[in-house]
C-alpha cells in the first residue's frame, strides 16, 4: 500500500513553500517527526492530521489519500 498521507504532505510543503520546520512549529512537534512522516516511516496522530488539514485548508479524507480534492 502505498503512502498517500507523505505524498501529499510532501507536496503541499512545496507548494505552500512551508518548511517542515515551520510546520513542525505549527502544530507543535518535532522537524523529526515531520520528516518521518514525509519519508513514510511513521504515520501522524489523528490531532496531528487535523492541525495539518486546518493548516492547509485541506480536508482530512484528501490527506490520506480518500478523496482527489
Amino acid at each position: 500500500m502505498k503512502n498517500c498521507f507523505s505524498q501529499r504532505l510532501k507536496e503541499l510543503l512545496k507548494i505552500e513553500g512551508i518548511s517542515q520546520k515551520e510546520l513542525a512549529q505549527k502544530i507543535g512537534v518535532s522537524q523529526s517527526c515531520v520528516t518521518f512522516w514525509i519519508k513514510g516511516e511513521r504515520q501522524p496522530t489523528a490531532e496531528n492530521i487535523y492541525s495539518i488539514a486546518k493548516i492547509f485548508a485541506v480536508s482530512a479524507d484528501y490527506l490520506l489519500g480518500l478523496d482527489e480534492i
